[in-house]
C-alpha cells in the first residue's frame, strides 16, 4: 500500500489551520519529533499536506523552501545547510514520487542520510495516484515506511512505520 496522493493533497488544504512550527530550533524546544522532508519542488502541494498530517500526529517537518536562510539558488551553500538539517533533526523522511525519483538532489540526500542517520531513522512515504501507480524504486524499498494502518481489535487507524517486508507496524505518534 502506499498513501494516496489525493489525500496528501487534501491535507494541504488544511495548512492555514494547522499551527507548524516557524523555525527548526522552536520545534525542538517544544520536544517535538522533528523530520528533515526529501522531496522534489516540483511536489509542493504535497510536501505541504505531508507536513500538516505529521504535524497532526506531534511532528514538525522541516521543508527546504519554507527556510529562509536557504540560498535561492541551489549551490556548496545549499548543500552545507542540507546536511546539518539531516544531521539536526530526528529522522528523515523521503516523500516518494515520481518526480522525486527523477530528482538529482533526492537521491544525493537520502545516500547522505544513511550514512548520517542510519537505517533506524529514515523512513520512506511511497505515493500513488489515482490510477493506482505506486512511486518507489528498489532502493527506497530497503528502509521503513510510513503507510495507511488499522487495527482491527481497536477500530484505530492512521500512519505508522512498518519494517521492509513486515505487515506489523508502529503508530507514528508513538515513535
Amino acid at each position: 500500500m502506499a498513501i494516496k496522493i489525493r489525500d496528501l493533497r487534501s491535507a494541504s488544504n488544511r495548512s492555514g489551520r494547522v499551527f507548524v512550527a516557524k523555525s527548526l530550533n522552536e520545534a525542538l524546544a517544544k520536544n517535538q519529533k522533528t523530520a528533515f522532508l526529501c522531496h522534489s519542488h516540483k511536489d509542493h502541494e504535497l510536501a505541504k499536506g505531508l507536513q500538516v498530517l505529521m504535524k497532526e500526529d506531534g511532528w514538525d517537518l522541516y521543508i527546504d523552501w519554507e527556510d529562509s536562510e536557504m540560498p535561492s539558488t541551489p549551490n556548496k551553500e545549499t548543500a552545507n545547510r542540507i546536511k546539518t538539517k539531516i544531521r539536526t533533526t530526528d529522522w528523515f523522511l523521503f516523500l516518494a514520487t515520481g518526480n522525486s525519483n527523477q530528482s538529482r538532489w533526492c537521491p544525493w540526500e537520502i545516500g547522505f542520510a544513511d550514512s548520517a542517520k542510519g537505517y533506524e531513522k529514515i523512513l520512506i512515504i511511497p505515493t500513488e495516484d489515482d490510477c493506482g501507480t505506486w512511486y518507489g524504486n528498489e532502493y527506497l524499498q530497503l528502509y521503513k515506511k510510513i503507510d495507511e494502518g488499522s487495527n482491527k481489535q481497536t477500530g484505530k487507524s492512521g500512519y505508522a512505520v512498518f519494517d521492509a517486508g513486515t505487515n506489523s507496524g508502529t503508530w507514528v505518534k508513538d515513535l
